[in-house]
């Protein structure tokens, strides 16, 4: 069985006999699942070792779905960047890896999921001639009946979620805009499923981005012209393409390049950097932009404007509901990052903070001016709040909730440098984690908070509890074990931070302290348990801070925790970087919360504080 495609579309169908769900860039295959799962590819690979979570999670559940087998099933293999945004980069070298170790490390670092769309079997019976609304009522039915998410949710560890559906299109494809998602697909509701069918029935409209390239090379062999930007003072390549020129076009260019570029062979020429043009794209892989077409010359681009600090903005442009004042205003100068560049930041790592923001009363550090000139605490919301920020009302205090993409990047706006949590969320009066903040006495005896966490982990480790090791993204070092919501109190949780603090202390008195006085450490790293209580706050994973460098509290991996770590190691690119390359070391947070293995140390606590 061969999926059935799309066809490709500009724009989008409207009217009532069209539903609508946003495309995501992955490898599309059939789930046949009658004993065992099988994912098979478009061109019939079986793909199950490649997706080892996938087939996991599937035996897993299958207890739960055995009733209703055989199945056949429709869908896509995707990373989840956002909800909306599959890093397609991913799938494909999982895709290409043999080796049971690294596909095994790559999928607990970059966990993949299938998006199931269509239903083509269900109990052995074929659906495909069914009309797509019954075949989608059919799937929603099964998928409640075996308690499997009916919408997209990027942090949901469930590996099977169905795919969202939409009546109707503008909604959807700002919102796919706004999370640099592939495209939308549209499909009509009386469709039948046909495999391996081109149908225009199913229509696909791509999220171009459009990229500005300097001509370089222009190849007779294949018809192929070459594109580049500069990388700091050389020229880097970044794409080929041919597709998208008018005849007209190709005519002007293939005689642009031999009249005026140099011969470089008898089939390539080569321009010096004098040209840019548009490149219409749908991503980039790191090394080439993805599906490059022509889209346009841009004769008035000075050159040097070509270059990878444009591709970024050009690749993932800010929504066009985030009003952006003083885009070239320096902010953190000694490293040369704009407010532009700040908010490019924000946006790429919305997926990652804004879990640890949703829903907490937020307290903010501004610096209108940026880092070199003065700064604030706020807490109340201002009146010229817009519309979409929701706000919470504590007291004489109108807190914001930083909920979503759009007020992140107001807030960023605003020149919010610093987003400092409280260790709750609005849903409840008790802490969601405990956290350890160890703060030595300046940046130059960061060691010893290496050493505290170190001592922590062995602890937390006897204990059998999961811990995870952040960056303060100044000079000290934050430890989190998190817990559910609604089940210990801060004073309970306090007696677990005081034992502990108060036993590292016993044991390295030279080095660790819990006097709350500055005046009065010495040159000893502070344990603030102190701190972890109701209306206490703590800076956020992945919040920048206003220092000079704009370092950033960073997630560690805890193998990273050791003698060479330096804090200034942590800036905005290296972290962004990070991220896309190495992972979200918080990315199980909430998965990691063990109540029962707490409630145990907790209850042997109780007991020695009773004697």
């Amino acid at each position: 069985m061969m999926p059935m495609l799309l066809t490709a579309s500009t724009e989008i169908p409207v009217g009532n006999d069209w539903l609508y769900e946003a495309k995501y860039d992955g490898f599309r295959c059939i789930l046949e699942w009658d004993d065992e799962p099988l994912l098979k590819s478009r061109n019939g690979k079986l793909l199950n070792d490649m997706f080892p979570e996938i087939i996991k999670f599937c035996n897993e559940i299958y207890n739960k779905i055995k009733s209703f087998l055989p199945l056949t099933i429709d869908g896509e293999i995707v990373c989840l960047i956002n909800n909306f945004q599959s890093d397609f980069s991913k799938v494909q070298a999982r895709g290409r890896m043999q080796n049971f170790d690294t596909i095994k490390n790559n999928a607990e670092i970059f966990a993949c999921h299938y998006i199931v769309f269509d239903l083509l079997k269900y109990k052995g019976k074929d659906l495909t001639k069914l009309s797509l609304i019954k075949r989608k009522q059919q799937m929603e039915r099964l998928f409640n009946k075996v308690q499997l998410p009916i919408s997209i949710n990027y942090q949901d560890i469930n590996k099977l979620q169905m795919i969202d559906v939409y009546e109707e299109n503008t909604l959807l494809w700002n919102t796919i805009v706004s999370n640099n998602g592939e495209g939308l697909i549209a499909k009509q509701k009386s469709s039948t499923w046909n495999s391996a069918e081109r149908t225009k029935k199913w229509l696909k409209i791509k999220n171009w981005r459009f990229i500005s390239v300097i001509l370089t090379k222009y190849d007779k062999s294949n018809g192929f012209f070459h594109g580049a930007l500069y990388q700091g003072d050389s020229l880097v390549e970044i794409a080929t393409f041919r597709h998208g020129l008018s005849e007209m076009e190709l005519s002007t260019l293939t005689e642009l390049f031999q009249t005026n570029g140099t011969k470089l062979s008898n089939n390539i020429w080569e321009l010096e950097p004098s040209i840019c043009i548009e490149i219409a794209c749908i991503d980039f892989d790191g090394k080439k932009l993805r599906e490059p077409r022509f889209h346009s010359f841009n004769l008035n681009k000075p050159i040097q404007d070509c270059n990878w600090q444009q591709m970024q903005k050009q690749l993932y442009p800010l929504p066009s509901s985030t009003k952006i004042t003083h885009p070239d205003k320096p902010i953190w100068p000694d490293v040369g990052i704009l407010k532009d560049d700040y908010l490019l930041y924000l946006q790429r790592i919305s997926p990652y903070i804004l879990p640890f923001l949703k829903d907490r009363l937020l307290t903010v550090i501004r610096f209108p001016h940026g880092v070199a000139g003065e700064s604030f605490y706020q807490k109340n919301s201002p009146d010229y709040v817009p519309d979409f920020v929701m706000t919470k009302q504590i007291e004489d205090i109108k807190y914001i909730l930083c909920n979503d993409l759009d007020t992140l990047l107001w807030l960023g706006n605003q020149l919010a440098l610093e987003f400092h949590v409280p260790f709750q969320t609005v849903n409840t009066t008790n802490p969601t984690e405990i956290v350890f903040d160890l703060d030595p006495p300046s940046v130059h005896e960061f060691s010893l908070a290496v050493e505290a966490a170190q001592h922590m982990k062995l602890i937390f480790d006897k204990f059998q509890l999961k811990s995870y090791v952040k960056t303060s993204g100044g000079k000290g070092i934050q430890l989190y074990i998190p817990l559910e919501e609604d089940s210990f109190s801060y004073e309970e949780t306090g007696i677990f931070t005081k034992f502990i603090s108060e036993f590292l202390v016993e044991q390295e008195p030279k080095w660790f302290t819990t006097e709350r006085l500055k005046k009065n450490r010495g040159n000893k790293l502070y344990l603030d348990y102190v701190q972890h209580k109701e209306g206490k706050t703590i800076i956020s994973p992945f919040s920048p801070r206003g220092n000079e460098l704009g370092l950033i509290a960073t997630p560690l991996k805890w193998e990273e925790v050791r003698e060479s770590l330096r804090p200034d190691e942590f800036l905005i690119p290296h972290v962004l970087d990070r991220i896309k390359y190495e992972g979200n070391p918080f990315q199980d947070f909430r998965v990691g919360a063990e109540n029962e293995k707490f409630a145990i140390v907790l209850n042997q606590l109780k007991e020695l504080v009773k004697k």
